[in-house]
């Protein structure tokens, strides 16, 4: 399919970024002709809107503070069929851009995320940020049981139903970590692409706080896997709860057994304790894998409701030719 049939949108998240988000607007514009750069100027204190402006960009702003914020409102407004997100700090190759939709309408895939890889002469990551990175990704694999090459990259492309069917309920940079989880738990059709990524631009400053936002991040993927796995979440407390009581309550049977007595009843109550609240921790995984499935098979349909991205146009290209 010809990219230009389609409408595409580019959502540029910026927050100070009068140093830099001029060059992606322009780089974006140049790369991908006809695409239409949304510039979200969150609480800047700088010219970052006059800017985005002047090198042609649509320009609107979050008065919510975060970057989650702002792709909730970008999600909800802008009406595409291709969706491309991309931070405003001129670190990622936006002449990149084409490669990832052109991966996108191949598939079709729902999720094409930007693999950042570090161009030759440049250190781009903030001491500490690769071994998170690295860190928070392996979480992830092993929370969710797929790998993910680079969760935290900011420059991905989605198709439509991909963005209307993402609750986007992530306020700050933790919208990176539940935008991969969506497309884990929804299965949906996605790929990966190698980008550059380079240093910010002197007078650009980054926003990051490494441990700060890192445990932000470790919090949410807690968060996310207690609603996404609540068996092995809940059951991993239930069954150390179990196994606790065990130890406590097997001696106490056996000198009742001895002596017909119980010498230590407090040690007892604490064990047949632990023993209930191990089986209310199960009797709630259970209950609540319940409901998950519940929320995934909506998710789906809600999912289902678009088509995938280029289907209505090649839909009527076949309708066109059956009547000739």
């Amino acid at each position: 399919m010809d990219p230009t049939e389609l409408r595409i949108a580019a959502v540029v998240p910026c927050h100070n970024e009068e140093a830099s988000v001029a060059q992606v607007v322009t780089d974006l514009k140049a790369a991908v002709p006809g695409i239409v750069v949304y510039v979200y100027d969150n609480l800047s204190t700088d010219a970052t809107a006059e800017r985005a402006r002047e090198a042609g960009a649509i320009v609107r702003h979050e008065y919510r503070k975060g970057k989650g914020n702002v792709v909730r409102r970008a999600f909800a407004d802008i009406e595409a069929d291709v969706y491309l997100m991309i931070d405003g700090d001129d670190t990622y190759d936006a002449s990149a851009a084409p490669r990832l939709i052109e991966a996108l309408l191949s598939g079709p895939y729902d999720h094409v995320l930007g693999v950042r890889r570090e161009l030759a002469g440049e250190s781009a990551y903030r001491p500490g940020h690769a071994t998170g990175n690295k860190v928070l990704n392996g979480v992830v694999a092993q929370v969710f049981g797929e790998n993910v090459e680079d969760m935290l990259s900011g420059y991905r492309v989605f198709s439509r139903r991909f963005v209307k069917s993402f609750p986007a309920v992530s306020r700050e940079f933790e919208i990176e970590t539940e935008l991969t989880v969506h497309t884990l738990h929804l299965r949906v059709p996605q790929t990966a692409v190698p980008v550059g990524f380079k240093d910010r631009p002197e007078g650009s400053e980054s926003k990051l706080r490494t441990y700060h936002d890192g445990f932000k991040i470790l919090r949410l993927i807690i968060g996310l896997a207690r609603h996404e796995r609540p068996v092995a979440f809940y059951g991993l407390f239930g069954t150390l709860a179990w196994i606790i009581s065990i130890i406590l309550i097997t001696p106490i049977v056996i000198q009742f057994y001895e002596i017909h007595s119980v010498p230590r009843f407090p040690t007892l109550f604490l064990g047949f304790t632990l023993m209930l609240l191990g089986s209310l921790a199960w009797t709630a995984g259970l209950v609540l894998d319940g409901i998950r499935r519940s929320r995934h098979e909506a998710a789906r349909l809600m999912y289902l409701r678009y088509s995938a991205v280029g289907a209505d146009e090649c839909a009527g290209e076949h309708a066109g030719g059956t009547r000739r």
